[in-house]
């Protein structure tokens, strides 16, 4: 799949704002890193220094590519959420090649209908302005919070899990679920006023 590199995007909804990284999300980026709830389906909370390599990481894809994962923050208050986004995955998946969409989000921002009014941002940059075929989600199989905003995007869980080649072998957290949604069928529950805002 080739990947589109397109000037710098910022999404925005109602309440979020999707940007480009700031040298003051660092801090509470690696807050919500640290906190062992937020990361409770991830091997492992993170130090500071692997979550700031990982935003710059993140930043630097951005700035090559137009998109990726974006810091979110709300209108409201101007505060970092968390993040949102697209992303190439590790050729290791059984779904490489393709883009995945993620988020991680700030326990105080939690249930609040926040992760899926991102996700439908990235969604429609991924369909509408980069016209990617199809977008995959994926998470170990505990997390269902996650695999019901999956659903709620619209997106079909494939039948066959798989073993994600990050987690160490015997962690419950390793066998993952693997969730797509194309084009086609996201442009079939758009309004026509919303394709191509």
């Amino acid at each position: 799949m080739p990947v589109p590199h397109l000037p710098l995007i910022t999404p925005e909804t109602a309440r979020l704002r999707l940007r480009q990284w700031r040298a003051d999300d660092l801090a509470p980026f690696a807050a919500l890193n640290a906190d062992a709830e937020v990361m409770r389906y991830f091997p492992a909370p993170m130090s500071r220094p692997d979550s700031d390599a990982m935003a710059e990481r993140m930043a630097g894809l951005i700035t090559l590519r137009g998109w990726g994962f974006w810091a979110v923050e709300r209108k409201d208050s101007g505060a970092f959420i968390g993040i949102v986004g697209l992303n190439v995955p590790r050729p290791e998946l059984p779904c490489y090649p393709c883009v995945e969409m993620g988020w991680r989000l700030a326990r105080a921002h939690w249930r609040q209908g926040y992760a899926l009014e991102a996700a439908q941002a990235a969604l429609q940059v991924g369909f509408a302005t980069l016209q990617l075929p199809e977008i995959v989600a994926f998470t170990a199989l505990p997390n269902l919070p996650s695999q019901g905003v999956m659903e709620k995007l619209g997106m079909q869980r494939d039948a066959a899990n798989f073993e994600h080649p990050a987690v160490p072998e015997g962690s419950p957290l390793r066998t993952h679920c693997l969730y797509r949604i194309t084009q086609a069928q996201w442009l079939a529950g758009q309004p026509p006023a919303a394709i191509g805002r």
